[in-house]
């Protein structure tokens, strides 16, 4: 085939399809001609791909189908609204249903870190594990609060978020063991342990909730809501509620994935505080106001949008676009 006479006689059509694509609006004889022109570009398509796969023109004859088909399916308007349905809905009410696991685990690491703490500073035998007098000293006076100013703001913004996102993901997809979410939960409470011991030690306890509080509050919160939704994940294999076990892990672990989703924002959210806002020369009352503002816009997105979602029979199953088939099963 001479694919240079093929694209000169089909040209002008393959415009008029691009054309059309691009419209924002259509009228009924123009949606039908774009139908038509898709139809035909598609044929076109084929022929190019079997007998001269010309590789450019096999790209733009791909990308003007693409254009064709958002119109023709409607998928502009379906993805955005599922997009919108799921902020609105779909994860106030995922997380809402591991809203308990999550205040559980928050609860018990604070307690288990004071704990550690008090520990620490009342046993010197366990203190000099975390270093001789003089290698504390200089963690609580300078390496502390060195660690959220020596590296660029977006840099450290970046690390930071990639680096929680990841474990708060590994808590969720490795909860159904049972086993890493309560490894990452003991590793946590043991270094804000030490660390407010050292810092108590040194007669800096104050300085050490000023530089956790604006990022850690949220920070926090959603590692700890992570490793409640990998642990209820857990619960779910031994205990389905009456559900098959099956479609019980399949529904948990949709939940726990919008989960996932939702907490990569969260957590990118505290990694820009982090990264802007600890380690600034704002007054230490306005970082801190931020981390609590933060942190409590996230626990009433859960608790009162997460409710509300719930009222609407909104389960924090995948809906919408991201909709997985359903058929009916004997118990």
């Amino acid at each position: 085939m001479d694919i240079d006479a093929f694209t000169q006689a089909r040209q002008p059509r393959w415009d008029r399809l691009r054309e059309l694509a691009g419209s924002r609006r259509l009228t009924g004889a123009e949606a039908d001609e774009l139908a038509r022109l898709y139809q035909s570009t598609a044929g076109d398509l084929a022929t190019v791909r079997s007998t001269a796969p010309d590789p450019g023109l096999v790209s733009r004859l791909s990308i003007a189908l693409a254009g064709a088909r958002v119109w023709l399916t409607g998928g502009h308007e379906a993805s955005s609204g599922a997009l919108r349905r799921f902020v609105v809905y779909g994860l106030p009410a995922a997380l809402y249903r591991v809203r308990w696991w999550g205040v559980m685990v928050s609860l018990a690491v604070i307690l288990g870190g004071a704990i550690c703490a008090w520990w620490m500073l009342s046993h010197p035998e366990a203190m000099a594990l975390a270093g001789t007098p003089s290698q504390r000293a200089e963690l609580a006076q300078y390496e502390f609060a060195n660690y959220y100013v020596e590296y660029d703001s977006t840099s450290f913004a970046a690390r930071v978020w990639t680096n929680n996102w990841f474990i708060a993901a590994q808590c969720i997809a490795l909860g159904i063991t049972g086993i890493y979410p309560l490894i990452l939960l003991y590793n946590t409470v043991i270094q804000l342990g030490v660390a407010a011991a050292v810092m108590g030690e040194a007669g800096l306890l104050a300085e050490f909730f000023q530089l956790i509080s604006p990022h850690g509050l949220l920070e926090l919160s959603a590692v700890f809501v992570a490793a409640g939704a990998g642990l209820r994940l857990f619960w779910t294999m031994l205990a389905p509620g009456g559900r098959p076990r099956g479609a019980a892990l399949a529904q948990e672990g949709r939940t726990a994935f919008g989960v996932a989703i939702g907490l990569a924002v969260v957590l990118l959210i505290s990694g820009l505080i982090e990264g802007y806002i600890t380690g600034s020369a704002l007054p230490w009352s306005v970082k801190v106001g931020i981390g609590i503002a933060a942190c409590a816009a996230f626990w009433l997105y859960v608790f009162v949008a997460g409710r509300h979602a719930v009222s609407l029979n909104v389960d924090g199953d995948s809906d919408g676009d991201f909709a997985t088939a359903k058929v009916a099963i004997s118990a």
